[in-house]
């Protein structure tokens, strides 16, 4: 997936995003921690830019702030949802964020309040290690390898190897994660469920609170 800097510099960053929201709400870093259950630590490292959220510690800012993924990586805040909705991605044009392990192209971007949420996404992360461990979170995802060697690492199977042209579809609740097997990143189209309500670590683990 080719992302030029353009592209990339077009959008806030989420850190950036999280502040301003967390202040038009007249939130306190406690406030948004006890919303999310995050550390007020790990809150103010991400407003500052000094970690990169996972996708799990992102669910929780849309859970505990009330909004929609859409809103955290635009920047917007969500609009009204409307019947007969539309909206096209031209290539290149997605919404564009980076975390650790991934960098995420969100597709039809110009949408709100979606029931699920298509990300092209490059898999940064090549090795298991680079993780902190399997995270879960509420929901079902698919995905499907464009390009590059995959593997899906989930907490109740063994490490299944895929490529271009294979896919997969899990429970999200289960601890996972993916990594480019190769020595290029792979890219996938990767479809997760929109998470509503309260959103909870399935395993008991506090490991995000830091």
């Amino acid at each position: 997936m080719a992302i030029d800097a353009q592209t990339l510099q077009s959008y806030p960053k989420i850190g950036e995003t999280v502040q301003r929201i967390r202040k038009e709400m007249g939130l306190t870093l406690k406030d948004v921690s006890k919303r999310t259950g995050l550390s007020v630590s790990a809150v103010s490292k991400i407003e500052n830019d000094l970690a990169s959220p996972t996708y799990e510690t992102l669910l929780r800012f849309a859970v505990g702030l009330d909004l929609d993924l859409t809103s955290l990586f635009s920047g917007a805040m969500k609009p009204d949802p409307l019947t007969g909705r539309m909206d096209i991605t031209r290539k290149g044009d997605g919404i564009v964020q980076r975390t650790p392990h991934y960098e995420y192209e969100l597709l039809s971007g110009g949408l709100a309040t979606k029931e699920f949420v298509p990300l092209l996404t490059r898999i940064r992360a090549h090795s298991l290690n680079e993780f902190k461990g399997l995270e879960g979170h509420p929901g079902e995802e698919f995905f499907y390898v464009l390009s590059g060697e995959v593997i899906l690492y989930t907490q109740h199977y063994r490490p299944t190897h895929l490529l271009p042209g294979d896919s997969g579809y899990f429970d999200s609740t289960m601890g996972h994660a993916l990594v480019s097997a190769g020595e290029e990143d792979a890219t996938i189209l990767w479809i997760a469920t929109s998470v509503h309500g309260v959103l909870k670590d399935p395993s008991g683990r506090q490991d995000l609170r830091e």
